[in-house]
């Protein structure tokens, strides 16, 4: 049988397998290349406890256990050590050295330079006693005719590097040294850096509450000897530590528990400052059958993993809400080929199955995590299942679809959270935060403050732990991005993230400014303006609305130009004074934030992130309803009034209307057309009374575009007279004196013509009018009121108060003729 033994940090797998004469081989398999070569051979059989070879493959360290306790005294060998550590020269096959010669168990690690280091002549090798030490060996090698051997002929120089642990783990990728040592009731962890300049150092010190007494020393990735590790496992540590990219630093353990089918284990998230202790109920069963945990490292997750009973996926960035934990059972737990209880995590995303000697990739599959997004039943699993497809898979066109076709079809069965809004939060958070180092602490990852669901049968207890204390020397990568988390623990890291809290009450309120000052130059002309503009605070306000809506303008040049099917969806490129408000107000605020915490990046690099985080929303939320139109197999050309909407129509009216829900919620902007293709839609697919009904509680805008266009395309039915009727009576002010001109009715005449009169003389004020000049009127009329009228309206136009500057056919002869037709209607006259 072929056994691994070791992998070393180039990723070459050493191995060992039985000869014909029971001879015992040393092979490596490099992973890259598929390449296999064979190493050494002993001419006899051994269990091979250990085995490293060095980076230049010349020299090779072995550990075995030469006899038994029973072979010894069977055969009067008890001055025989039982177990030996050799160093042989392998390049060619030269000497053999005694490392060790001991009755404790010994393992053997060399460690490797950085990559493209030349270190040809030494390698330093770590030997782990069972006696509870670890020490490094300096050896130096010479080249002598083609053979490379062992330069000092006296005795190895050493080191010793660590005492008293009862447990080590090693991390062969980045050549740490994880180790605890017993402190009274409670143990403290450490960590040793080695460096490519052949010095070691203490990097890290953390105390977890975890009891350690009477326990046996503990040995993760310092080769694997399966027998061994299964009586050491029953009287040992179940505990890991697991790193991440991101600077993320956790140690998973399995806690003993007294009460039968109950399984507890610990995470402590060293790089948050707090611990979770989860216990799981299982469905009865025999005490045997319960099988020894497993902890893999998936890099943005750690699986907590018991074999036919439950995989539980813990999101290692953001651990403080469990709903975005995935706790699997049944067939939905179940990882391929990996079956059994002997499973050690050696890389990230790759495991070793003890028992069969070999070596699997381990990934999340993201069709698996669709399916299971697509069936389940709870909100939990829903949430879950939904970042991860986001996160740990990033932007997959392929995904993000089907993503959104699930939201299409689930948006009332989550009732805990919102699915697009946690969609686009967490595609936006997905998309910015690779781009620079710390971004992911500053913005929103979710749009949940608080989770009070649960995992039916798990019970989850969270506690604060002190945090680790760091030494490091001149490191720009994992301890760096380590002692960053470390210090956002320390500045309450949840107040980092950007929230749009404030956001909406300044929109409020400058919506309400800019409503007013449109009103004001719609019944002003330019000179009175800036009469009504003139003072302090009104200059200062306009200064900074100036500089808000250029951020607008900013973010709208920087959208990425949409495809050859953006008229697939029939936005309009219009002017949204609300949405381009919102939008500028975003990227200052947003600016702010971030220049707060990333001095160091920089104001034009700040300012280029802010655009793009603010561009992708908008993009986000066209390319939800670009997946929605194509769903729904909707046209292009659905923008009329001429026909009633479809069953399709109106589910997409339906989409439409929950992505305003989300996005006003949030207090975020919407593309530009969004409001008129809605209210278009809303339009065709709604009867009057619910139309009205949406318009006047918000859910639909009118928008100079979508009701001009209804004014101009309807002809003056009785039913179309009625809507626009309708419609026309709850425009805004500003909105109202632009688009009534294009409806050409007699009602709507005398509405222009009264409201006319009506600012006309609200402008007049304290302005005296000289003596009334009736010679003005085009059409001689007798009554003397209306003759008061028009010459008065006319001095004041004389005046320069023209409220309708702009609308030439707004005027007193306009006035006139409207007062006379409107009379003579009334009097059931004729009017020529």
């Amino acid at each position: 049988a072929l056994y691994v033994v070791n992998i070393e940090r180039n990723g070459k797998v050493i191995y060992t397998w039985k000869g014909n004469q029971r001879n015992t081989h040393i092979g490596l398999y490099d992973l890259q290349t598929k390449q296999n070569e064979h190493l050494y051979m002993f001419e006899r059989d051994l269990r091979v406890i250990s085995c490293s070879v060095n980076n230049e493959r010349t020299l090779l360290a072995v550990s075995f256990r030469q006899y038994t306790e029973e072979e010894r005294v069977s055969r009067l060998l008890q001055s025989v050590s039982k177990y030996l550590a050799l160093l042989i020269e392998i390049h060619p096959i030269n000497n053999v050295r005694v490392l060790k010669a001991v009755d404790s168990c010994v393992r053997v690690q060399f460690l490797y330079p950085a990559e493209g280091r030349n270190t040809s002549t030494g390698s330093r090798l770590l030997l782990v006693s069972e006696d509870k030490y670890i020490e490094q060996f300096d050896i130096h090698v010479t080249e002598e005719q083609h053979k490379v051997v062992i330069q000092d002929s006296g005795q190895l120089p050493r080191a010793r590097v660590a005492d008293d642990l009862i447990w080590a783990q090693w991390d062969m990728m980045e050549q740490r040294l994880f180790y605890i040592v017993p402190k009274e009731s409670r143990s403290i962890l450490k960590c040793i850096q080695f460096y490519p300049d052949e010095n070691f150092y203490s990097t890290l010190e953390s105390h977890l509450d975890i009891s350690v007494n009477d326990t046996q020393l503990k040995l993760v990735n310092f080769g694997y000897d399966h027998c061994q590790d299964q009586d050491v496992a029953s009287k040992s540590l179940n505990l890991q530590v697991f790193t991440s990219k991101a600077g993320g630093l956790c140690v998973c353990c399995n806690l003993a528990s007294d009460i039968p089918d109950v399984i507890t284990y610990s995470i402590y998230f060293l790089h948050k400052g707090y611990n979770k202790t989860f216990t799981v109920s299982l469905e009865r069963t025999e005490t045997h059958q319960l099988k020894e945990m497993a902890f893999m490292n998936l890099d943005y997750y750690v699986a907590a993993y018991l074999p036919g009973r439950f995989l539980h996926l813990l999101n290692i960035q953001h651990p403080d809400l469990l709903c975005y934990s995935l706790f699997l059972t049944g067939e939905d737990a179940r990882i391929d080929m990996l079956q059994n209880c002997s499973i050690r995590s050696l890389l990230t995303s790759t495991v070793l199955d003890c028992c069969v000697g070999s070596v699997y990739a381990v990934s999340i599959s993201d069709s698996a995590i669709l399916r299971f997004l697509q069936n389940s039943k709870r909100d939990s699993e829903r949430l879950a299942a939904l970042h991860c497809a986001l996160l740990y898979f990033r932007h997959t066109g392929d995904l993000e679809t089907q993503i959104i076709w699930w939201i299409s079809e689930n948006l009332s069965s989550c009732h805990s959270f919102d699915p697009i809004q946690e969609f686009i939060i967490a595609s936006l958070y997905c998309r910015m935060c690779p781009e620079t180092h710390n971004l992911d602490k500053l913005l929103p990852y979710t749009s949940l403050l608080d989770w009070m669901g649960i995992i039916p049968g798990v019970t989850c207890a969270t506690d604060i732990i002190s945090l680790p204390v760091l030494e490091f020397q001149n490191s720009k990568d994992f301890w760096e991005k380590l002692n960053s988390n470390l210090e956002s623990v320390k500045y309450a890291e949840p107040h980092l993230h950007y929230h749009n809290n404030v956001l909406r009450k300044e929109w409020l309120n400058l919506s309400e400014e800019v409503r007013c000052i449109l009103v004001g130059l719609l019944l002003c002309s330019f000179g009175d303006f800036c009469l009504f503009t003139n003072q302090r605070e009104e200059r200062r306000t306009t200064a900074y609305l100036r500089h808000i809506f250029e951020n607008a303008k900013k973010v709208l040049s920087h959208l990425d130009t949409w495809d050859s099917e953006e008229r697939l969806v029939p936005l309009f490129q219009e002017e949204d004074y609300q949405q381009q408000l919102l939008m500028g107000l975003m990227v200052a605020q947003l600016k702010d934030h971030l220049m707060r915490h990333l001095q160091y990046v920089g104001k034009q690099k700040i300012d280029q992130i802010v655009l793009d985080y603010v561009a992708n929303l908008l993009n986000l939320v066209h390319r939800i309803m670009k997946e929605v139109w194509r769903r729904h197999q909707l046209h292009s050309c659905i923008f009329c009034f001429d026909k009633r909407g479809s069953a399709a129509e109106f589910a997409v009216f339906h989409f439409m209307s929950r992505i305003l829900e989300a996005a006003n919620s949030l207090c975020l902007p919407l593309p530009p057309g969004f409001h008129t293709l809605h209210l278009g839609l809303g339009v065709r697919c709604l009867p009057l009374h619910t139309l009205l009904h949406y318009i006047d509680n918000g859910v639909l805008h009118l928008t100079e575009t979508c009701v001009r266009k209804l004014l101009k395309d309807l002809d003056d039915t009785e039913k179309n007279e009625k809507l626009k009727f309708s419609i026309v009576m709850r425009l805004p002010e500003a909105l109202g004196q632009k688009v009534r001109q294009f409806w050409n009715h007699p009602v709507n005449a005398n509405f222009i013509a009264r409201k006319y009169v009506k600012l006309l003389l609200e402008k007049l004020g304290s302005r005296q009018c000289s003596r009334p000049i009736p010679e003005r009127l085009s059409v001689p009329v007798e009554f003397l009121p209306l003759n008061y009228l028009t010459s008065m309206l006319a001095e004041i136009e004389n005046q320069g108060v023209h409220p309708y500057e702009k609308q030439d056919h707004v005027n007193v002869r306009f006035v006139e003729e409207t007062a006379l037709r409107h009379t003579v209607m009334l009097l059931g006259l004729k009017y020529s």
